[in-house]
């Protein structure tokens, strides 16, 4: 028996440590398309923006791969999975056996129909090789168009502007971030964003990029048009799992796999942001593209893998970014309307807080500006706990473990607690 790992980020670095941990003899192969070993991928901005070279951006220790018995094939992508024959077939017609399976190759772009795709000089920013082509031209750019104001377009925006790069940003929504700010929160980063030098156009889309073989400018939904030298897609990313889907493999939005990360292939597991994981805070199945919950589905399903029954529990949805001095942290069900959900908030010298509740228990927060109790409400959200006797001080600034009754305190600080 062999064990394959289709990708090579988080969620594989997550199996292979939790296979090692049971089996230390059977081989482990890796297949990716990207050419490295495993890196940070939310470090690509702060090498775009000139904060950090390549050789800083390795998640693991050069020697990784080999203390763990790991062969790598990279630059090499999969186009089939036999699992008939328990086998994978690479795109230069090579055939790999397994005894058993990880799926574990992420995202992808989501790229919509527009006008003028196809002409060089349009890019993503999910990758290695994206952060490098971007990179390779910005001596020769003025203006960049960024399509998408979420995380990732902001953090593509932030490291261009820190490069001297003038940045327009255009948003379907009416606010920044939309997915997980409303529109108070949106409103304050909205505006560190714009007094730092960033265009903002929102309600608006991008109807069709102009220029012959480059592209070098965009036309509005209103007819406006842009000038600029290069434009970024950064609208979303969707699970990668079209080959998996293909090969038989059971794909909803993500793969869809049990509480053990297995899909509906025999011995074949999925994990991270290809696959739809548990939220016990929502209910039901969703994907949520999160670096620690990948890590965590990478861990459970490398110990099923390797003959060890673990059940994942389910994910929680969190994010935190910085963007020009001013930190957000959304964690759970930070921007949803629903009648069973109470929303308390406070704005105070542009600083946000806004904690979501769902009858005695906290679901979902947002701090903008001033974050130092939002570990302790993300604890609270995670082990679903009482918050009955604490309501009336969730907003304060010094809210805190004083504020917990005495057992919960004892529990959270242990024997020094009173």
């Amino acid at each position: 028996m062999s064990y394959v790992i289709i990708g090579n980020s988080v969620a594989a670095i997550g199996a292979i440590e939790a296979i090692r941990k049971v089996d230390k003899e059977i081989n482990i192969t890796v297949i990716s398309d990207e050419p490295y070993l495993v890196y940070s991928r939310p470090l690509i901005s702060e090498f775009l923006a000139g904060q950090v070279k390549e050789e800083m951006m390795g998640y693991r220790e050069p020697g990784f791969y080999e203390k763990n018995g790991v062969t790598t094939k990279l630059g090499k992508r999969v186009v089939a999975i036999d699992s008939a024959k328990k086998s994978v077939k690479l795109d230069n017609g090579e055939e790999v056996a397994y005894g058993k399976l990880l799926i574990a190759t992420g995202g992808t772009p989501f790229i919509p129909p527009m006008k003028g795709l196809g002409k060089e000089r349009i890019y993503t920013f999910i990758k290695m090789d994206d952060a490098k082509q971007i990179d390779a031209l910005v001596p020769e750019m003025d203006h960049v168009v960024i399509i998408g104001a979420g995380l990732i377009g902001l953090k593509a925006a932030e490291s261009l502007h820190h490069r001297g790069v003038e940045v327009t940003v255009v948003e379907l929504a009416n606010r920044v971030m939309a997915a997980v700010l409303d529109v108070d929160a949106g409103g304050i980063v909205q505006s560190a964003l714009e007094k730092a030098g960033i265009n903002i156009v929102t309600e608006n889309t991008v109807d069709e990029i102009l220029g012959g073989k480059a592209a070098n400018g965009v036309r509005l939904k209103d007819g406006r048009e842009i000038r600029c030298d290069a434009v970024i897609v950064a609208i979303g990313v969707v699970p990668n799992a079209v080959f998996a889907k293909e090969s038989g493999v059971e794909v909803n939005r993500g793969i869809v796999t049990d509480n053990h990360m297995r899909t509906n292939l025999p011995d074949v597991y999925a994990a991270g942001d290809v696959t739809e994981g548990p939220d016990y805070l929502n209910g039901g199945n969703r994907v949520i593209p999160i670096w620690p919950n990948a890590y965590i589905q990478g861990k459970i399903a490398g110990l099923n893998m390797a003959g060890v029954e673990r059940e994942f529990t389910g994910g929680l949805a969190m994010n935190s970014i910085e963007l020009f001095g001013v930190p957000v942290i959304t964690a759970g069900l930070s921007n949803i309307d629903s009648d069973d959900l109470e929303v308390l908030t406070k704005i105070e010298n542009g600083n946000y807080r806004k904690i979501v509740l769902r009858g005695s228990t906290i679901v979902g927060a947002v701090f903008v500006g001033k974050i130092d109790r939002a570990g302790i409400i993300t604890g609270l959200i995670r082990d679903q706990i009482d918050i009955s006797s604490m309501r009336d001080r969730l907003l304060a600034d010094d809210f805190g473990y004083i504020d917990f009754p005495v057992e919960l305190r004892k529990e959270r600080l242990g024997a020094v607690a009173k």
